[in-house]
């Protein structure tokens, strides 16, 4: 088997430090992609902590991968050697359930989706899958998606998980013309949301407790920014948004967002919070609202979002740091210190 340089956590809560990993010889329908860049998730940070008690170690992180093809299988139609591709946060679902034959892998009811990294790999037994952390990386060419030439790598990498992440729930629940959307934190994910929602059509609100973003937001393409440590934005805006994307962790008042919901809004719930969610079935009811959540996208849809992103525009905002950096970057993701997200340099591993 192929052997290539990663970055791997030993176990939940050590530094990240490079070593060596073995991906599976390319099979009839697998593509090899040589990893150019490699986004950090807050979730990869989460993951390697053990914040979230299920991680598989020894771990390599990443699922927001952008590079290039260096190899297909014999059966490989959609990919050639050269292609600018992306691979995102799963690599493997059953393709035969409802779900899977309706576009849905991402929420795959037969024998689940497999994750891109710290899951099992079906390919390998009890192995754990290993991601983007790396040089390389051996993908079935269904999971690999098509990076339009009008998208910087580094750019693209994060879109694979915070761009699908933000797109699928503003697609699901209609944001466009007409539609008022408020982005409810301004970070990895709530950047790539201000602009693929403006990019939409929707009149977006950023609401955020740093001030400091709430510029930023007015430059991604808001139309309103509003600070959430004040009590009148609550009085101000209660019963506006149609949508209210929630891409923050920290616990909140969840019935004081649901307060800003016009008839029929939706709150719908991206970031992972540490604690269990508590609200009042009285803040749904006088609004017919809802509370809800989602999570990343299928492949249609994920190549649907980067070719959106390519006609407009749309990249993240990203720092690109030399692999040698990562527990720094690390720290520094966990001390809110990134606008808006780190990528990996994957030729300095």
């Amino acid at each position: 088997m192929p052997t290539v340089a990663a970055y791997t956590a030993t176990s939940p809560g050590s530094p990240l430090t490079r070593t060596t990993i073995e991906r599976r010889a390319p099979g009839p329908r697998d593509v090899n992609v040589a990893i150019h860049y490699s986004g950090i998730c807050h979730s990869d940070v989460h993951q390697v902590k053990g914040d979230w008690g299920k991680g598989l170690f020894p771990m390599v992180p990443g699922h927001e991968i952008a590079g290039v093809v260096t190899e297909v299988g014999v059966e490989v139609t959609r990919h050639a050697v050269g292609d600018r591709v992306g691979v995102g946060v799963i690599v493997n679902s059953c393709r035969e359930c409802r779900n899977c034959t309706n576009d849905l892998e991402q929420y795959c009811t037969g024998a689940g989706s497999v994750e891109t990294y710290s899951d099992t790999d079906r390919y390998r037994g009890d192995e754990p899958t290993r991601g983007g952390y790396a040089t390389h990386i051996v993908v079935d060419e269904h999971f690999v998606h098509r990076i339009p030439d009008g998208l910087p790598l580094e750019q693209a990498a994060p879109l694979l998980c915070a761009g699908i992440t933000t797109y699928s729930p503003l697609k699901h629940w209609g944001a466009g013309p007409g539609k008022r959307v408020a982005v409810l934190g301004l970070g990895g994910l709530g950047h790539l949301a201000v602009k693929i929602a403006a990019a939409l059509g929707a009149e977006v609100t950023v609401l955020s407790r740093s001030p400091a973003k709430l510029e930023d937001g007015l430059r991604l393409g808001a139309a309103h920014c509003r600070g959430t440590d004040a009590p009148e934005t609550f009085t101000d805006l209660a019963g506006t948004f149609d949508l209210v994307l929630c891409t923050v962790s920290a616990p909140l008042d969840v019935d004081a967002y649901l307060s800003l919901l016009a008839t029929d809004g939706t709150l719908v719930y991206l970031g992972i919070p540490d604690q269990p969610l508590t609200a009042s079935v009285f803040s749904l009811l006088p609004g017919r609202n809802a509370l809800a959540g989602s999570q990343i996208g299928g492949m249609a849809e994920t190549q649907e979002m980067l070719d959106f992103c390519a006609r407009h525009g749309i990249g993240a905002d990203v720092e690109v740091v030399d692999a040698e950096r990562v527990n720094e970057a690390f720290d520094r993701v966990l001390g809110r210190d990134v606008r808006y997200r780190f990528v990996i340099d994957a030729s300095t591993i």
